[in-house]
């Protein structure tokens, strides 16, 4: 299958370019290499001549439609996003501009590409989203393909708007759509402003360890390396017009997924040690949901998948990486935002 992903040079992104390459797929990756997109990501397969990349806007439809000329992708993972709540806050438009008018430009493009080709059966079109789409959950329940739509930030409302026009493309004008809403993702090449590698590199620095409010929010928490193998699963496998909730079954409070960590550096770094002394508890950003869970019961009995790595696990795996691969992420703490409050309303 030849597979156009947009995004693939992002966290998740990249590690579905990296698997779906390794798998024998020939992958075409568009970015247009935002803050957070590198390059660097999916170095290991860039000399394979199952890759290509192409640099792109996902707004720009001349751009879309020569690529798609070029390639003549069997399917299109769409992972392209603005994804950073605490930067939703602060600045909105790009997130409206990349995740609802890019997604709308994406799905016009796809549907002229399709339809010239005499809307052939195969062609898949799978979005990829977040289960921030159903907003927040008291301390019992869990969110499924049918939970109602009840987003609380600029970031999930831009992406509760890209999953409607993606359903509605589907129920319109027929194009074969595929999406899942993932819960919360950590793992190997992360860029270093969300929750996970901010502990570590904190922690490694010496420095305070930031938690929001008490810390007591909670969240599910999928391994990267596990989501890509369940995007894949989707798309190879998964019912056109169908949605699928991916979950890591790993429900953990943000206070005791810092801990973890802490504890994981106090093993593989020892200097410093015991780290959770650094944990700071800091104020609270604006409509913090309180629970996200999934229910992955749909995507486990139809398609077979289920989360292999634990939180532990992952964790230690995660930690490792970092500590590891520091010409990876020192370059990228000089970035815009990286290393300062975010978000605060």
């Amino acid at each position: 299958m030849r597979i156009l992903i947009t995004g693939g040079a992002g966290f998740i992104g990249s590690a579905v370019v990296r698997l779906a390459v390794a798998r024998g797929h020939d992958v075409v990756n568009l970015d247009t290499l935002t803050y957070a997109a590198n390059l660097e990501n999916v170095a290991s397969v860039a000399g394979s001549d199952r890759y290509a990349f192409e640099h792109a806007d996902i707004r720009d439809r001349a751009a879309l439609d020569r690529i798609l000329a070029r390639h003549r992708p069997d399917a299109i993972l769409h992972l392209a996003a603005e994804s950073h709540v605490d930067r939703s806050i602060d600045g909105p438009d790009s997130f409206i501009q990349t995740n609802v008018i890019g997604t709308f430009t994406l799905l016009e493009a796809a549907r002229a590409y399709w339809t010239a080709a005499g809307r052939p059966e195969g062609f898949r079109f799978h979005h990829v989203s977040t289960d921030e789409v159903f907003g927040s959950l008291g301390p019992e329940g869990r969110f499924s393909e049918t939970t109602p739509y009840d987003p609380r930030s600029p970031y999930s409302a831009s992406k509760a708007g890209s999953d409607h026009l993606v359903r509605a493309w589907s129920e319109t004008y027929g194009l074969p759509v595929l999406l899942t809403n993932c819960s919360n993702n950590y793992g190997p090449f992360h860029f270093p402003e969300k929750l996970v590698p901010v502990v570590i590199l904190r922690a490694l620095a010496g420095q305070p360890i930031p938690v929001y409010g008490d810390g007591l929010h909670v969240r599910d928490w999928l391994y990267v390396e596990d989501h890509a193998e369940a995007l894949l699963t989707v798309l190879t496998q998964g019912r056109p017009g169908r949605s699928y909730a991916i979950g890591g079954e790993n429900e953990v409070a943000n206070i005791d997924l810092v801990r973890m960590i802490c504890a994981h550096m106090d093993r593989l770094h020892p200097e410093g040690a015991p780290h959770d002394r650094l944990i700071a508890f800091v104020p609270d950003r604006p409509g913090h949901d309180r629970r996200y869970a999934i229910d992955p019961a749909r995507i486990r009995s139809e398609l077979g998948w289920r989360p292999s790595v634990s939180v532990d696990e992952g964790l230690g795996r995660t930690v490792a990486w970092y500590l590891d691969n520091r010409d990876w992420w020192q370059p990228l703490l000089a970035r815009d935002g990286v290393g300062r409050r975010l978000g605060t309303g």
